[in-house]
């Protein structure tokens, strides 16, 4: 049975309230019985955007880790009043606190579960990025919206910040001119890893539950909390998680919906060797990555590295888009940047991020509601967002499988390739059933 907030503080140890400021304004419409998964750092931020627009009443939290949900909990009462049900399972959770609206902010391994299983229920959902952990879930969740008539944010926020728009604006004016080359990065320091010693599951935990579909492993704090993206089993590296974003914008550019070919190469050249075994583990994500996706008119490409800083050039994350007339760079904290191809008049414009994280959700959960309300795509639709995911998908397919794939964009199919068909979907741990597409 679900507990209420006070008899969830009094069965467990912490109880820690998150700071922030309180509730301060609403806006006029339907209030929306809303519901988040996954209630740590990233999925609060969604949730305090859903709580500050007066349109959600917060009727549960879902989360295997019993002392952060709890935390949540008392930032939920501080910042709206509500007092949301607890629950460790959101087949339950939705059973039983029936959300109209579902915040889905879980490791990406869980994202097409919950998702479809929040859709069927007859809510609404938004979903961070990546769609799916494999091709095929994410082809799942995109059938299972359009069966639900419901409405699926992304959270693809650079889809609407301000200096992203008006930077695609510049592009699509022809001011760069024609574009035969995009190039989407990021590059960060890092070093040699060093194993971390497995560890009990914390009291209050359901790491069964954590893990899943995806395989069991030992817990390790190099995992839980935050440390998952850069585990295979629960996410795809950082070209899963950044790349995603970047990706996006290329597609958000061109009429193309998909590439003809991909191919990607990398490994763990500084980090060494991922370690996995009963004692202590390592990560297993690519710590430098270079894929090539070609297109019919243009090549693009990403490229990552978690280890030395990109200082050598003027911008560190981005996407560069190279053409006739000059040289488009669309970053993050640098905002937008046009080099012309004669050296002069740069036009420079500042990043118009919402702080402190540097990031949109404010215009997203907007769009998201007004959506909503006027039965209309939302800006990161969940069939645009699933093939921004599916180039970050097919990036570490064609890096696990060693080889270029060709990739048919209708059937979401790999062409003359049964071997690589296999990898858009993965075998689940029992009893968990992967989505029927």
């Amino acid at each position: 049975m679900p507990l209420s907030r006070r008899e969830f503080i009094q069965t467990t140890a912490s109880g820690l309230a998150l700071a922030g400021a309180p509730f301060a304004y609403a806006k006029a419409g339907k209030k929306f019985r809303t519901a988040l998964i996954g209630s740590g750092w990233w999925g609060m931020n969604i949730l305090k955007e859903a709580m500050a627009s007066g349109r959600s009443k917060v009727v549960a939290l879902c989360d295997v880790d019993e002392n952060a949900m709890v935390a949540a909990s008392d930032q939920v009462a501080e910042k709206s009043g509500d007092e949301p049900k607890l629950f460790k399972d959101y087949r339950e959770m939705l059973k039983k606190a029936k959300p109209e609206i579902v915040v889905i902010a879980t490791p990406d391994h869980w994202h097409a579960l919950s998702a479809i299983e929040s859709l069927a229920s007859g809510a609404h959902v938004f979903v961070e990025k990546p769609t799916g952990h494999t091709i095929v879930e994410s082809r799942a969740m995109v059938n299972a919206a359009e069966r639900a008539d419901r409405t699926v944010q992304v959270g693809l926020h650079r889809r609407i910040g301000p200096h992203h728009v008006e930077a695609m604006n510049f592009l699509k004016s022809g001011k760069v001119g024609k574009v035969g080359m995009v190039r989407a990065f990021v590059h960060g320091g890092g070093g040699k890893e060093t194993p971390r010693e497995n560890s009990k599951v914390p009291k209050g935990m359901d790491w069964d539950m954590y893990c899943g579909p995806a395989p069991m492993r030992p817990f390790n704090r190099k995992i839980h909390p935050g440390g998952w993206r850069n585990f295979l089993d629960f996410a795809n590296g950082t070209l899963g998680d950044w790349g995603v974003h970047w990706l996006d914008q290329i597609l958000w550019w061109t009429d193309e919906l998909y590439p003809k070919s991909v191919y990607s190469t990398g490994g763990r050249p500084i980090k060494g060797k991922p370690v996995l075994n009963d004692k202590e583990q390592t990560t297993d994500a690519p710590d430098s990555q270079t894929a090539v996706y070609q297109f019919e008119s243009f090549t693009a490409t990403w490229e990552h590295r978690r280890f030395a800083n990109n200082h050598a050039e003027k911008h560190r994350v981005g996407c560069y888009f190279y053409g006739t007339k000059g040289m488009l760079h669309i970053g993050w904290r640098d905002g937008w940047t046009f080099y012309p191809n004669d050296g002069k008049n740069v036009i420079k414009k500042k990043n118009q991020l919402q702080e402190p994280d540097g990031h949109n959700l404010k215009l997203l959960w907007a769009d998201f509601l007004k959506c909503i309300d006027d039965r209309k795509k939302p800006v990161a639709h969940l069939e645009q967002a699933h093939r921004s995911s599916c180039l970050s998908l097919l990036g570490m397919l064609s890096l696990k499988l060693g080889r270029s794939v060709t990739w048919d964009g209708k059937k979401e199919r790999i062409i003359k390739d049964e071997e690589a068909n296999k990898l858009l979907r993965r075998k689940y741990r029992a009893p968990w059933k992967y989505p029927e597409a």
